[in-house]
């Protein structure tokens, strides 16, 4: 179950042990101090991964849900709607007014 340690955390943890002997601590103490800083760093490492795989998949899981929606986007967007065939309806009729008032406007003048 204990995976080895790095060689680079076994060295941090010994550096901060040491950084913080008190007098009259013998070198026995200070590895033991430097065995639990160890498991602190080893512990923190593994909660720290463990939440990045958590992050990794919501983000998976969210960009698969936006895929989806963009996809029912795509179909919706393509079928034609009955609404959509008579938007060029108000348009002719504004057109047609203009050209009535105008035509009114000139046979006056």
């Amino acid at each position: 179950m204990s995976k080895s340690i790095s060689p680079e955390t076994k060295s941090e943890a010994m550096q901060a042990a040491k950084s913080t002997q008190r007098p009259g601590q013998t070198k026995e103490q200070t590895k033991l101090i430097a065995q639990g800083i160890e498991k602190g760093i080893a512990e923190y490492k593994k909660q720290h991964k463990a939440k990045a795989r958590q992050r990794d998949k919501q983000r998976k899981q969210h960009k698969g849900l936006e895929q989806a929606v963009t996809v029912e986007h795509a179909k919706a967007s393509v079928v034609v709607s009955p609404e959509a065939s008579k938007n060029w309806v108000p348009w002719a009729l504004l057109v047609l007014s203009w050209l009535g008032f105008l035509a009114y406007y000139f046979s006056l003048v």
